[in-house]
């Protein structure tokens, strides 16, 4: 959380000022945001969270799908000085390489055919905000060049412009890739790593912080509910099981939405859990349905949890031949991850395909 005030300040200190100030916006980014949950890992990011809010210095955010950078960035965003202005998303995916520096830095009229007045870009759109850059690992050897150009001076030429011009702006980027081992590979430049990884942060997976699903659940059904008009639904303890005992390899994202469908499927106050995830290897309903008769929560939880891990990653790693960094990426993990989970089950690439239970 926000780092505490100096032992022994006084009435009016300064840092105890800024320090309850910090705290005060932090809880209200949590509410906003939806960062909840209080398991040891998630609770070092949103330390990280209070620390660079306060800087003006690149952030680059690390995690697989469905972990929450965007979530992240926005708060790191509205934490700090430049709250009052724009926070520029980009996904840097779906700029086409002829038209990117067009997109980021604007054109001029007649810089091409159909430059008929001149546009901003999303650069000059960011000015005196955050200009955030999702997706960044996605960026071709030519946009790579253009951005670093860009970061080494804050210099920027509009497309047909002839004069250079200055941006105000913080920026952050977001990747669920292995920047350090696509610059081995050579596809990605090592002097833009070093721009944009200053600071880092490297957000958890869900599997890696499951005492958050429960907290998580209870907060997407009360924001649905809330939406929709609806009385808030019960998360009884076989729909809590459900929820453990799944893998989430989608992670919040999916748990945000697996809570949204069964919010509006929801019949007498009771959660409509069981087989809603449209995720192949889902827990099934009639498994779901049975988990409360064999032990206490926490024991069924665990268990089920361990057993539906171990199928998924099963049918996963003998779908992709073995290819561990393969299966990483189809469940949205990173590679190291998923190798910790498949030493912790015993299991090695090259097993063969799993005959039906």
């Amino acid at each position: 959380m926000a780092p505490k005030a100096h032992t022994g300040a006084a009435v009016g200190d300064p840092q105890r000022s800024a320090d309850t100030d910090v705290q005060a916006r932090l809880n209200a980014a949590v509410v906003a945001f939806g960062l909840v949950g209080h398991s040891p890992s998630f609770r070092a990011a949103l330390d990280l969270l209070t620390k660079f809010a306060g800087c003006d210095a690149p952030v680059l955010l690390r995690g697989a799908t469905g972990t929450g950078k965007e979530l992240f960035a926005r708060a790191l965003h509205y934490l700090g000085r430049r709250a009052g202005h724009a926070f520029v998303p980009v996904n840097c995916g779906a700029l086409p390489d002829t038209l990117l520096e067009s997109e980021l830095f604007g054109h001029v009229r007649g810089a091409f055919t159909d430059a008929r007045t001149d546009r901003p870009g999303l650069v000059t759109s960011a000015e005196h905000g955050t200009l955030f850059l999702d997706e960044v690992d996605s960026l071709s050897p030519h946009g790579q060049i253009a951005l670093l150009r860009f970061l080494q001076d804050r210099e920027y030429r509009p497309v047909g412009g002839r004069s250079a011009r200055t941006a105000d702006v913080r920026v952050l980027a977001a990747t669920n890739a292995d920047l350090a081992a696509l610059v081995v590979q050579g596809r990605f430049r090592q002097d833009l790593l070093f721009r944009l990884d200053i600071l880092a942060m490297d957000l958890p997976c869900l599997a890696e912080r499951p005492e958050d699903i429960p907290l998580l659940a209870r907060h997407f059904a009360m924001r649905f509910a809330t939406l929709y008009g609806r009385p808030v639904p019960v998360l009884d303890p076989a729909a809590l099981a459900w929820l453990m005992a799944n893998p989430w390899p989608g992670n919040v994202r999916e748990l945000e939405n697996v809570m949204h469908r069964a919010v509006l499927l929801a019949e007498d106050g009771r959660l409509a859990l069981p087989g809603l995830s449209r995720r192949p290897g889902a827990a099934p309903a009639a498994e779901a349905g049975r988990l409360h008769a064999h032990g206490g929560l926490r024991e069924v939880c665990a268990r089920g949890r361990r057993e539906t891990e171990e199928r998924y990653l099963r049918g996963l790693i003998a779908e992709t031949g073995g290819n561990v960094s393969e299966a990483a990426r189809r469940a949205g993990v990173e590679r190291r991850a998923m190798g910790r989970m498949l030493k912790h089950h015993g299991l090695v690439p090259g097993l063969p395909r799993p005959g039906p239970d």
